[in-house]
């Protein structure tokens, strides 16, 4: 998922960090340089749509 708005390598860290205390998430692995990331997680506990919301509530967009 392409993420906007990361300015160094500690917003990367910053959203790798809340994606992997969500519920459900399994594996997280965001890059400033590429600036997206991947995730693996479980759809019976979470979405797409949750990791969205918990990204966008830290002041990135993701899509």
């Amino acid at each position: 998922m392409d993420i906007e708005g990361m300015h160094c390598g500690a917003c990367a860290t910053g959203i790798q960090m809340v994606s992997e205390g969500i519920d459900g998430v399994s594996k997280v692995f965001v890059s400033y340089d590429a600036k997206n990331g991947d995730w693996e997680y479980d759809d019976m506990k979470t979405s797409k749509e949750k990791i969205v919301k918990e990204i966008e509530a830290l002041g990135y967009k993701a899509k």
